[in-house]
């Protein structure tokens, strides 16, 4: 190998640095080290000498990699100071993951389940409540329905204050009001009492706006690039978890009966155990939640802690989202999705009673058959969109999934066998309950760089509309015509919200 012919980017510098000064060769001699990392696959600071030669009729080009060496302000080469990893050289921590990431998770998946077990505790047992109280089942229906209801005003300044406030803050106060709310509710466990237990489950209502978007937030504010949607599906697991214990607990801890004072007592039992769990998460949330880790958990979170909090402007960037045409089509197949869920979790027990009286229990373990297939299903998802990041294609699978589990689910509920509609509702809840995490996350592909608590606040937002709307019009339909037509209503949404799935697919691909 001759070098005669050769010349190194050391001698460029020198010529360069005499034909058009310093600040003149560095940027060119950078650029072609810049090309050369890219080239490469690696940073263009550890390339340490270039040399270019010619040798048998052919050009060779030959890097050398620094080991310790850095370069100085003029561009020469030296040996460099063990470096600091605490910083970078924009001043913003680098990335890392921290193992207490694991337990901010599993805190916000424990609040969130106490303050979901709350939601469906009276609707799954809609007859004893309406004994109980001498209330009709619509009002019982307000319970569960109260939770969608307050959601829609309150979204966008509790997202404000995430924004703002941060996640500490946030997770504070969202147990303050689901605490609170349990406490209220144990002094309503006497039949005169309705607007009591009305009023503790309007503080546990506003409590849930503070949660339902914060797993994707969580997700990206503390885990790195490959667990964001592990993270998240196990943050909705929480939510999840708590409705398939608010499907299994209410119906054996409070049988049916006639006499009222074991009804009262029973009730009363059923609410001191949530208000006992609600305390218990909330002191361990007072002491142990932290807002972020101290070095960002990825690329995008460091460029994140980097930008200055004066540019970001919160109705400049709900303006934006609004405008996102993919965005808007997933806003509105969420909302049609989860409204669907919302609708048959409520009126799970008038469903199963219809057809086959006497089973409170039964129709409580198909809930949580439900929510448990989900669960599997939003893991099994989150796990599948980390290894492949075919969001639209997986997003449209589950949804063609979900009509075609409430299309089977509504032909067999009246068939007279219960194990059938247990193996109906648990394909039901694979896909339709697995559907969650995946929205959450093809948001925040389709809305980058906007906030993660915006975007999952107007999904969930969307989705508190449909339910509230599909849990009145199955309700009436199924008073009037029956469960099977109250079944077919939400099938011809799914089928809408299929279609408008696959056309949000083909607008993102373009």
């Amino acid at each position: 190998m001759g070098y005669s012919n050769a010349v190194s980017l050391r001698f460029c510098h020198f010529f360069l640095q005499q034909l058009g000064g310093a600040k003149f060769s560095l940027t060119l001699l950078n650029s072609v080290r810049r090309f050369l990392s890219c080239w490469l696959f690696c940073e263009s600071e550890v390339i340490q000498t270039v040399v270019f030669y010619f040798s048998e009729g052919f050009f060779y080009i030959l890097v050398k990699m620094k080991t310790q060496k850095d370069v100085n302000e003029n561009g020469v080469y030296s040996e460099a100071k063990e470096p600091d990893r605490t910083q970078q050289s924009n001043g913003v921590p680098p990335a890392r993951l921290e193992s207490r990431r694991w337990l901010i998770l599993f805190l916000f998946t424990f609040y969130s389940l106490s303050n979901a077990y709350q939601w469906i505790q009276y609707g799954i047992i809609n007859n004893i409540f309406m004994k109980f109280y001498g209330v009709d089942g619509f009002s019982v229906d307000w319970l569960s329905m109260v939770y969608m209801l307050v959601y829609i005003p309150f979204i966008f300044p509790v997202t404000w204050l995430l924004d703002v406030k941060g996640l500490r803050v946030t997770a504070l106060v969202a147990n303050a009001l689901n605490c609170a709310g349990t406490w209220i509710k144990v002094a309503s466990a006497r039949s005169d009492m309705f607007w009591v237990t009305m009023l503790g489950q309007l503080f546990s209502a506003v409590a849930q706006v503070f949660i339902l978007g914060l797993p994707a937030r969580i997700a990206g504010v503390w885990f790195g690039a490959d667990e964001v949607s592990t993270a998240c599906s196990i943050g909705v697991f929480g939510n999840q978890m708590g409705i398939a214990i608010g499907f299994l607990l209410p119906p054996i801890l409070v049988p049916n009966g006639n006499d009222m004072n074991e009804l009262a007592h029973n009730i009363r039992v059923m609410f001191y155990i949530s208000a006992g769990v609600a305390t218990f998460i909330f002191v361990l949330v007072a002491i142990v939640f932290e807002e972020t880790p101290e070095n960002p958990p990825s690329l995008s979170q460091a460029q994140a802690r980097s930008t200055c909090a004066d540019k970001y402007s919160y109705t400049a960037s709900i303006f934006r989202l609004l405008v996102n045409k993919p965005f808007m089509l997933l806003v509105i197949s969420y909302g049609l999705n989860v409204g669907c869920f919302y609708a048959v979790s409520t009126l799970l027990n008038r469903m199963i009673i219809e057809h086959y009286p006497g089973e409170e229990v039964n129709a409580g373990r198909i809930g949580l058959t439900i929510v448990t297939a989900g669960m599997g299903g939003s893991l099994i998802c989150g796990i599948w969109l980390d290894k492949t990041k075919t969001y639209k294609l997986t997003t449209l699978i589950v949804y063609v999934l979900t009509l075609v589990g409430m299309l089977v689910y509504a032909f067999t509920l009246n068939l007279g066998h219960l194990w059938v509609v247990f193996v109906t509702a648990g394909v039901l809840g694979f896909f339709m309950t697995g559907y969650l995490p995946l929205g959450f996350e093809f948001a925040v592909e389709l809305t980058y760089p906007e906030s993660e608590g915006t975007s999952s606040g107007l999904l969930n937002c969307s989705a508190q509309i449909f339910g509230i709307i599909f849990t009145i019009g199955q309700g009436k339909i199924m008073d009037r015509w029956g469960t099977f037509a109250g079944n077919i209503f939400l099938c011809i949404f799914l089928l809408i919200g299929t279609i408008m799935t696959g056309n949000k697919s083909i607008v993102f691909f373009k």
